[in-house]
């Protein structure tokens, strides 16, 4: 367990405790093996260590650990990265729209933002209108992928 080195009187000890169980302690002092019971001055504190117990977490099912299969939805949604003010709507409802196409110019942070299409696609909806403030992660249009 714990190793220990005295000095007594000039003579050098190195003592080694081995195992203490309910005032018994097991030593070893320069090779020779002792067994010694320990009396206490005063009753030893209880520890006040707290020790988290945690229940097992339960191995999830075979349903809740299945990766559900890609989406085919073809709806995108097109949402405000920063929060801003809408300025321009560059498209309407039914609109198709290429790769890289600008849908809208917002002003976030002092600046001019354009919004692009990332796909081909058509237009389903428009959630704002121009003056609105949006937040981010709004939702601004809802395409349809071609």
């Amino acid at each position: 367990m714990k190793k220990y080195k005295f000095s007594i009187k000039g003579h050098e000890y190195e003592v080694e405790i081995l195992s203490f169980e309910h005032k018994v302690a097991e030593l070893e002092v320069n090779g020779t093996h002792y067994t010694v019971e320990v009396q206490l001055q005063q009753e030893a504190k209880p520890s006040k260590t707290v020790k988290l117990v945690r229940a097992a977490v339960p191995q999830p099912t075979q349903e809740e650990s299945r990766i559900p299969p890609p989406s085919s939805s073809r709806q995108l949604l097109v949402k405000t990265p920063l929060p801003g003010t809408i300025l321009k709507l560059l498209v309407k409802e039914g609109d198709k729209v290429k790769k890289g196409d600008t849908l809208m110019v917002m002003e976030a942070m002092k600046m001019e933002n354009s919004i692009f299409a990332d796909k081909a696609s058509r237009v389903v909806a428009i959630r704002v209108k121009e003056g609105d403030t949006v937040l981010q992660n709004d939702v601004l249009i809802e395409l349809e992928s071609l």
